[in-house]
């Protein structure tokens, strides 16, 4: 009797097995052939020559020497790199105060987190045309502002001075999505912490770095890794509004990365700048996460 039961849930079990590869492997199909196959074979191309026309030819790592003496590359792995450093500096601080405001319990408050939250479901395509009139330097909005306030009003696509600060404005205004993750997190600190703070006479600056930045701080992290990632991706709007000008001051990496692949048709050597640009992401992720031990606080009792 044993030995039929034990025989009799076998099967069962490899009836469910089967029941349930069969039930997942439409995702799997898709992720085999969507992620898995391109990831490998974009590796496998970073050691040819190929340009669609005819078979890739094996050639090593010569794509990845000819990286140290392209002036291109290093102009767009250092547009991509200041990109990176003030967006996450300028966007992350901005996205906290504004979070921290849209926590507080005013009226109108579900219109303000609306309003904050709209451009990040703009597509990137109408963000890009809707931005090229924003900062036109003649009659964008921005520009009448600064005249108005008697203020400098420069040409902000135009001018290699302040081309790329552009894109960062641009994306500090879309970033809703990130504002929402944090007000989520604020919302999740307990508000008895604040009471207690206020019994010993606290002040708001203290509240706010002793307790809602360490609770809030896995959060944070999050959002850091999200913003790094996002931010040596930026393509779209750059390849709409500017198409790497002027001077080259705009062309990111992503943007290269483009262009090497189809205007000139370099599918080995675009092939090697995205390999290159996933060891860059993953090696800023890990140090990030190596160092967030030091200023991350999830909470845990001693």
């Amino acid at each position: 009797m044993k030995l039929k039961k034990k025989s009799q849930s076998k099967r069962i079990e490899r009836a469910n097995l089967r029941n349930g590869l069969l039930f997942v492997s439409p995702f799997l199909i898709g992720f085999a052939v969507i992620y898995l196959y391109p990831f490998a074979a974009s590796l496998y191309y970073s050691f040819t020559t190929y340009s669609v026309i005819g078979e890739p030819k094996w050639v090593g790592f010569l794509n990845y020497k000819l990286l140290l003496d392209d002036s291109l590359f290093r102009i767009s792995l250092f547009n991509t790199f200041y990109y990176v450093g003030v967006f996450i500096s300028l966007g992350l601080a901005a996205d906290i105060i504004i979070a921290a405001l849209l926590n507080v319990s005013i009226k109108f408050r579900s219109t303000f987190r609306a309003i904050y939250f709209l451009p990040s479901v703009i597509t990137p395509v109408a963000m890009g045309i809707l931005w090229v009139w924003v900062l036109n330097p003649h009659y964008g909005i921005v520009n009448n502002v600064l005249e108005f306030l008697k203020m400098p009003a420069p040409n902000w696509l135009g001018d290699p001075k302040w081309s790329k600060f552009s894109f960062v404005i641009l994306g500090i205004w879309s970033s809703g999505r990130m504002i929402i993750i944090l007000l989520a997190g604020f919302q999740g600190i307990p508000k008895q912490l604040y009471e207690v703070a206020e019994l010993d006479g606290t002040t708001w600056v203290h509240n706010f770095i002793y307790i809602t930045l360490p609770l809030l701080s896995p959060v944070i992290l999050f959002v850091l890794i999200l913003d790094l990632i996002l931010g040596f991706q930026l393509f779209t709007q750059v390849y709409v509004m500017t198409d790497g000008g002027p001077a080259n001051t705009t062309l990111f990496y992503a943007l290269y990365l483009y262009r090497s692949a189809f205007s000139y048709f370099k599918f080995g050597y675009a092939s090697a700048l995205a390999w290159i640009l996933f060891v860059i992401v993953l090696l800023f992720t890990l140090a990030i996460f190596k160092t967030s031990a030091r200023w991350i606080y999830y909470g845990r009792e001693e």
